[in-house]
């Protein structure tokens, strides 16, 4: 790769960037990385860490991670504060007590990324689950109804904004009617495009103003019978970009996720040519980074008027009491 902005965002292997690490990512120079469980010990190790990855790369390279609450949660305790998952906010009967409580479930993510230098959270979910379908989503959808949860997952949104971290909106255009994992296999959707449109594809559409999201790899097979959301440039382009109007920065799921077939370096440029923005690739594992790097480009002109935008809108947090913001926040669940 050239001196440009790959556009990709790469995992590390351990708690600590090694020499390999920090040369391979000086010359790859991805977008940013992302942190999962085994990269997370202790605060201070986060830091240096988070330091680390961007001195790599010799800039402020975004740092993501995914921390939902809940059982999707990369920091926890003891050193961190859990949070519930969204159905839990979802489930208050009173709609401006549920639309609080998600603000402020955002602010409190934002107040726990912000403080180790993570930038970038990947929530809020924006799935709507219907029944039956696999618990690969489950209690992370705020709820079973596409208004609620708009609503919901665009308060979240704006409480970590107000908290000084972007959010990304998943898994566009909507995984929640998949009876598979797609971590494990390919979802594959039969429902009839009126059917997505006033269901799975309701929330995003009404977050289209969201600064950046996250496309499934999920097949719809009424738009595109043969490609999965990630690869195909039908969903991209009709539906993502035409029916939803999405127009932030795409960032593909996982590369490494079972749902893709092919090898790390098709499924790469499968889904840059497809119409994502950014390929996400997790593990950390360097073979296959490197296969990951051999078939992806830089950020585009369009990628990165998308992403300036997207950053534009990160700020720091102006001082605030997080401790009664927690205690208003468990108030409102207690109901």
């Amino acid at each position: 790769m050239s001196a440009d902005i790959a556009a990709l965002v790469l995992g590390c292997d351990g708690t600590v960037l090694s020499a390999a690490e920090r040369d391979f990512f000086r010359d790859v120079n991805p977008l940013g990385f992302i942190l999962f469980r085994r990269n997370v010990e202790d605060p201070a190790q986060v830091r240096a860490l988070v330091r680390d990855l961007r001195d790599a790369v010799g800039r402020h390279a975004p740092i993501l991670i995914d921390q939902e609450g809940g059982r999707v949660a990369r920091l926890r305790g003891p050193h961190w504060p859990d949070l519930p998952a969204a159905r839990a906010i979802g489930d208050l009967p009173d709609a401006e007590m549920a639309t609080q409580a998600a603000w402020l479930h955002g602010r409190l993510l934002a107040a726990t990324l912000a403080d180790l230098g993570i930038d970038v959270d990947c929530a809020p979910v924006a799935d709507v689950p219907v029944p039956g379908a696999h618990d690969v989503i489950g209690d992370r959808a705020f709820a079973m109804d596409p208004d609620r949860v708009a609503r919901l997952a665009g308060s979240q949104a704006a409480g970590l904004l107000a908290g000084g971290v972007l959010p990304i909106v998943k898994h566009i255009p909507g995984h929640g009617r998949a009876f598979a994992d797609s971590h494990k296999e390919l979802p594959v959707v039969g429902a009839g495009r009126a059917d997505l449109e006033v269901w799975d594809f309701a929330p995003f559409k009404a977050l289209a103003h969201l600064p950046a999201a996250m496309v499934a790899h999920v097949v719809y097979t009424d738009i595109d019978p043969a490609l999965p959301a990630s690869v195909s440039p039908t969903v991209i382009t009709d539906i993502v970009r035409g029916h939803i109007g999405f127009d932030g920065l795409l960032f593909s799921d996982d590369l490494s996720m079972q749902a893709l077939s092919g090898t790390l370096g098709q499924r790469t440029a499968a889904v840059l040519a497809a119409g994502c923005d950014v390929a996400l690739h997790c593990n950390g594992r360097m073979e296959e980074m490197r296969d990951v790097v051999a078939h992806a480009r830089a950020l585009d002109a369009e990628g990165l008027r998308r992403w300036s935008a997207a950053a534009g809108l990160v700020a720091q947090a102006p001082e605030t009491d997080i401790n009664a913001m927690r205690a208003e926040f468990d108030r409102l669940l207690a109901g």
